[in-house]
């Protein structure tokens, strides 16, 4: 058992697996039987890439952020030079990956386009774009502002003291941004799916 969940990798593929089996054994042929077909699973992605991006933005925001003033000089590379790049790296494949999941469902629904230009149908398609603009800043704000700040504060790229000096409070602004605006975010994306 020990060896079984001290492997990320194998944990993952098996959650896996046990999704596949619960949406099948769900999609049979019973009344009320729920899909499964591309848009069911590209929701279900979207759902899961949501959860990684938007636990990393509160992880950062709400632990590792706040807790490294209080961190011992000699134990901070540790955490900049280890952790934080990695927490970084899936941070923004998160944001990307839940982004083009979610442009992906609405331009396969044929709703893409209204959404984005608010010229839906239905109050739900309008929430939905205003949900779509907010992570389409905030993945911009990940992408453009953050990592290129974080890169240059964890010495992932040469950077003098004053350049990364400038580049925490660019980061934290755009971080504390991009909390600001995941609450009415999440909302739009939940609130328009209830009807």
């Amino acid at each position: 058992m020990a060896k079984f969940f001290g492997n990320l990798h194998l944990v993952l593929l098996a959650g896996l697996v046990l999704a596949l089996a619960v949406m099948f054994h769900y999609a049979g042929a019973s009344e009320g039987a729920l899909p499964v077909n591309a848009s069911s699973v590209l929701r279900w992605l979207h759902i899961f890439f949501g959860i990684v991006w938007i636990g990393l933005l509160y992880y950062l925001n709400f632990v590792q952020v706040p807790t490294m003033p209080a961190i011992p000089a000699e134990l901070k590379g540790g955490v900049t030079g280890y952790i934080a790049p990695k927490v970084l790296f899936f941070f923004r494949y998160g944001a990307l990956l839940t982004v083009l999941t979610g442009l992906l469902i609405a331009f396969l629904a044929g709703y893409g386009h209204r959404a984005l230009t608010f010229g839906g149908a239905t109050a739900a398609e309008n929430m939905i774009g205003l949900g779509m603009w907010l992570a389409l800043i905030m993945a911009f704000n990940v992408w453009f502002i953050i990592w290129p700040a974080q890169k240059k504060i964890l010495g992932l790229v040469e950077a003098s003291a004053d350049e990364k000096a400038a580049a925490a409070p660019r980061a934290l602004i755009a971080s504390r941004t991009n909390v600001l605006l995941s609450l009415p975010m999440l909302y739009c994306m939940v609130g328009a799916n209830l009807g």
